[in-house]
């Protein structure tokens, strides 16, 4: 399936917004149509010639590189969109509605009320696009590999806090007191007159010692947590792909005469 590469200029942006809005909703795909205004260059020289043809993929004769940039510089914008070949003339239509500039008319002297003609370019599906200079031009591609970094979790080191219990064992001397009843003999014999005959009752209070054992928690040592960090240079091997051409002389093939 051959495709169109379709250039429209519009004097004003939101004409070409609206033009690529009746694009979407006549069901061209959002990813072939590009609307390039003031705003999209930024700081970039709208002037400079090359930038079309990079943009375009083709050669842009000068004086239609100059029509891009006065218009792109007066607040107008380029739309351009990439259709098969069969759909180029329904495309057409709807831009056209929404009034494209007369490129012939705009390369002389500016105009704002002009007729509305699209300039084309047509590429097939190998890469090869035709001009309207009568230039075929067969383009190259190549991939570039680019490393970026990404951090991803390789696991996780879990530290835990618990308790544990372990036997202990210490000594310490302990004093008993208990009473010690011991009858002595009295070896005098005088009489004793003032003899207490009442009931008596002695209490004696006997003490004994035990342990008591108390525990005061303090401080043994710090678990400091960190992460270090460390760099490693690693060697990235892949491949890219080229184009490249060759070129093959082919002789006609001239039949014998009988």
């Amino acid at each position: 399936m051959a495709y169109e590469k379709i250039v429209a200029v519009y004097d004003k942006t939101a004409k070409a917004r609206d033009a690529a809005r009746a694009l979407e909703g006549s069901g061209f795909s959002t990813n072939d149509i590009s609307l390039m205004s003031r705003e999209s260059f930024g700081d970039k020289d709208v002037r400079d010639g090359n930038l079309w043809q990079r943009l375009f993929g083709r050669s842009v004769p000068e004086h239609e590189s100059a029509i891009y940039s006065r218009t792109i510089q007066s607040g107008g914008a380029v739309l351009t969109l990439r259709t098969p070949d069969t759909e180029v003339n329904r495309a057409m239509r709807v831009l056209d509605v929404h009034g494209p500039m007369d490129m012939n008319d705009r390369s002389s002297a500016p105009a704002t009320n002009v007729t509305p003609i699209s300039g084309t370019a047509k590429t097939d599906t190998t890469g090869t696009t035709r001009t309207d200079a009568g230039e075929e031009v067969l383009r190259l591609a190549e991939e570039q590999i680019d490393l970026g970094k990404r951090r991803v979790e390789t696991g996780k080191s879990r530290i835990r806090r618990f308790v544990v219990e372990k036997p202990v064992e210490s000594q310490i001397t302990l004093h008993d007191e208990h009473v010690e009843v011991a009858r002595r003999a009295i070896t005098d014999s005088t009489p004793t007159r003032d003899i207490d005959w009442k009931d008596k009752v002695v209490e004696v209070v006997e003490t004994s010692e035990e342990p008591v054992v108390t525990k005061t928690p303090r401080v043994a040592e710090e678990i400091v947590i960190r992460r270090r960090g460390s760099d490693h240079v690693e060697t990235i091997r892949d491949t890219v792909r080229r184009q490249q051409i060759e070129v093959e002389q082919v002789p006609n093939k001239v039949k014998k005469a009988a």
